[in-house]
C-alpha cells in the first residue's frame, strides 16, 4: 500500500516533533545537573533563548 503525500507529510512532522521534545528534555537535564545554558545550547543546538526559557 502506497502512502499518501499528505500522510507522509504528517508522518514527517511527527517525527521532527518528537525530535524536538527530546532536545528539550535532553537540555532540561543537562540544566539540572548544573551545566550552563550557553553549553546546553552548544550542545543541544537549541538557542540560548529556548535554553534559558527551559531553565524558568
Amino acid at each position: 500500500m502506497q502512502e499518501s503525500v499528505t500522510y507522509q507529510a504528517i508522518k514527517s512532522e511527527g517525527r521532527a516533533e518528537g525530535s524536538r521534545e527530546a532536545l528539550r528534555e535532553v537540555a532540561v537535564n543537562l540544566l539540572k545537573e548544573g551545566m550552563e545554558v550557553a553549553v546546553v545550547s552548544r550542545v543541544t543546538g537549541l538557542s540560548v533563548e529556548q535554553v534559558q526559557q527551559l531553565a524558568e
